[in-house]
Order: C-alpha cells, then sequence, then structure tokens
C-alpha cells in the first residue's frame, strides 16, 4: 500500500518526533532503553501511524501471543521466514505492548514512515493484543496457550482466553492454536472463527508431559486421546473443563523425544530433528512456529529448509539461554507458574536420562504477586 502525499507527510512529522523522544530517553537512560517514550508520543500524537504502516505490509502481520514462551517462539518465527527469503519486521526488544511495537516501528521505518518488508511477526501481551488488533487485523495469530499466571492482573484463567478470542476473532487468514489447551483448542473457542483454523501439539505418546493447569489442579490424566469426545473430569468449582473438538488434529505435532533428538510430524508425515534449543517446552514452541510459519508460506513453504531451520533455533535472551561459566554449563530458566516450574524440571531429569551430567538447580523466587513481572 502507498502513502499518500498527505498521510506521508503526516508519518514524517510523526517518525521525526518518535526518533526525538528516543534520544531524549536514551541519553536519559544512559544510553540503553528507549521503547516507553516514544512509543506513548507516537500514539498519542498519530494514533493512525500503526495501521499506516503495517499495513504496507504485503504479507500482513503474524501476531504471537499466549501466556507462556511468547518471546523465544516470535524469535523462531522471525527466524523460519527470514531463512525462507521473507524480510521480517518484528518488535526486537521484547517490549509486547502496543507502545513497544510503535517504538520499534521507529528504528524499521524510513524517514517518510515507509517499510520496505514483507510481514511483521510481533509479540503481543494478551491485553494489549487486543488493543492493538482493533487498530491492525492481524494475517495470522499463533495462540500458545493460557494459564494460571499475573493472576494479580488478568483475573481468572478464562478471562485470559477471553482476550485471545477477540485477537482470534479479527484475524483474517488463519489461526493457529494449541490443541493440547483445554481453553484455545475447545470447540466454544475455535467455532466462530471466520480465518482458518489450524494447530500445533503434542504427539499421544508425549501428551503426559504437556499437562495443562488444570490437568494438574483435578489430576486429570493428559494422555487421555485428544479426539476422544468426552468431556474431562469436572474442576473443583464444579464446571467441566473444556473438550477439545475431534476435528481439531494438530498440523505439526511432537511425536518422540529423547534428549535433543525428536521426531515432528508435518501434515503426516514424520521428520527427524535434532534441536539446538534446550528445553522440553521450547521444543513444542518450536512446533508452534512452525506450524505459522506453513500458515503464512502457503504454497511457497519449503519444508526441508524450514526444518533444517527449526533444528537451529536459539532460545530468546534469557529464556533457556546456556552460558559457559568456570567451564560448565549454566542454563537460565524463567518460570512462572506450576506447569512452567514442572517443565523445568522435566527438562533438567531429562538432560541426566540421556547421559548429561548431574544437574544442580538453583531457585530464585519473585515471591508475592504484584503485577510486576520479573522476566
Amino acid at each position: 500500500m502507498d502513502l499518500s502525499p498527505a498521510a506521508s507527510l503526516r508519518s514524517r512529522i510523526t517518525v521525526a518526533l518518535g526518533r526525538a523522544a528516543r534520544l531524549v530517553s536514551r541519553l536519559r537512560g544512559g544510553g540503553s532503553g528507549g521503547t516507553a517514550l516514544p512509543g506513548l508520543v507516537v500514539e498519542k500524537t498519530d494514533p493512525g501511524f500503526l495501521a499506516r504502516t503495517l499495513g504496507q505490509l504485503p504479507m500482513g502481520v503474524i501476531v504471537v501471543s499466549g501466556t507462556n514462551g511468547k518471546t523465544t517462539t516470535t524469535k523462531m518465527v522471525v527466524q523460519l521466514l527470514r531463512e525462507q527469503g521473507l524480510t521480517v519486521l518484528t518488535n526486537r526488544s521484547g517490549s509486547n505492548f502496543v507502545r513497544g511495537v510503535l517504538a520499534s516501528l521507529l528504528t524499521e521505518v524510513d524517514a517518510g514512515g515507509r517499510v520496505h518488508h514483507d510481514v511483521a511477526v510481533l509479540e503481543l501481551d494478551e491485553a494489549h493484543a487486543v488493543r492493538f488488533v482493533r487498530l491492525v487485523k492481524p494475517r495470522h495469530a499463533l495462540l500458545l496457550n493460557v494459564m494460571r499466571d499475573q493472576l494479580d492482573r488478568f483475573g481468572e484463567i478464562d478471562y485470559t482466553a477471553s482476550l485471545l478470542h477477540k485477537v482470534a476473532l479479527t484475524t483474517t487468514g488463519s489461526v493457529v492454536v494449541n490443541a493440547d489447551d483445554p481453553r484455545l483448542g475447545a470447540a466454544s473457542f475455535i467455532g466462530d472463527l471466520r480465518a482458518r483454523v489450524a494447530a500445533f501439539g503434542a504427539g499421544e505418546a508425549l501428551r503426559a508431559l504437556f499437562v495443562s493447569d488444570d490437568d494438574l489442579r483435578t489430576g486429570a490424566r493428559a494422555q487421555e486421546p485428544r479426539a476422544s469426545g468426552a468431556a474431562k473430569e469436572a474442576g473443583e468449582e464444579g464446571a467441566p473443563v473444556p473438550q477439545a473438538p475431534a476435528a481439531l488434529a494438530p498440523r505439526v505435532s511432537l511425536e518422540s523425544l529423547r534428549g535433543q533428538d525428536a521426531v515432528v510430524r508435518v501434515d503426516g508425515a514424520d521428520h527427524d530433528v535434532t534441536f539446538t534449543i534446550p528445553g522440553i517446552h521450547n521444543q513444542l514452541n518450536a512446533c508452534a512456529a512452525l506450524a505459522v510459519a506453513l500458515e503464512a508460506l502457503g504454497d511457497r513453504a519449503d519444508l526441508p529448509g524450514l526444518l533444517t531451520t527449526l533444528a537451529r533455533v536459539q532460545a530468546a535472551f534469557g529464556r533457556g539461554e546456556v552460558l559457559a561459566l568456570d567451564g560448565r554449563d549454566v542454563q537460565l530458566s524463567l518460570v512462572k507458574n506450576p506447569a512452567g516450574f514442572r517443565m523445568g524440571l522435566l527438562t533438567a531429569a531429562e538432560a541426566v536420562r540421556s547421559g548429561g551430567p548431574e544437574s544442580v538447580m538453583i531457585a530464585i523466587n519473585d515471591e508475592y504477586a504484584d503485577g510486576r513481572d520479573m522476566s
């Protein structure tokens, strides 16, 4: 989409103001940061800048949201698409509010507000994703999971699911959901979507590894067949946990896993992948990234190339990073709820089971719920 002369002038002024605000912010912060103030300036002075700028992208916007895994999964999607030859715009700072996206745009557009990219892949906080889609309808959405995290901010888990449902309703191309999440994979969530619905998930042999918060709370068996058709055991409040519809078979699934060696099933065919990225949860998120990349690329997808890239993807900064310290490997693992903590423990146990060295865990607690995210 080409900008009209009036729109181009408006964008030129906005970019100049935003970049001036970023410079001031960085000078005050000692040369670092600079995401909140420039985003605020753009948001207040030119409310149409976001839609006007992202509307120029020929392949539109991919939104990545959910409780856990957004940052690393977004990084994976970006790498998958770039190695397929696309130019990709993303919010590299990890600031997943609308203002963070606006601040990222200031580093990618030229002085006239024009972007020269094929597609945008944006990580968005669940609540801010709703604000974002009021301004820009995503072409594709990747919805990872809904867990009991930040309850002091969002309230109960069903409210978080309702936020993601609003994102899915505005998506025009495809919505990729977690088939094993009892809310995102439920008929009540996907039944009224206008976009194509695709899914990722764990194979039946691994279902017991990837339990939801509801499974942990009620003691339900995660290895029950995905398409059993029967409602799961009622929760403590007596409300049944939503059941995924039988038709929601994952397009991409993690079928088996031993250490870093995995079998990934894509459209019914199995492929061997040796992951570089550590962490069982990250390997499932890699399948999510592959699923949305396939949706975005369509017939242009080079699956062998995508699988080669998938084997090389790395964790985002501070998320599962492995550091060398005094001759030993130290892995950083950020966990924010019981399901995530369980995955961290399973990852350490799997490393030992696969012949790795004994693990020592040091846990640092963020203490009480105060609305501040230590990540």
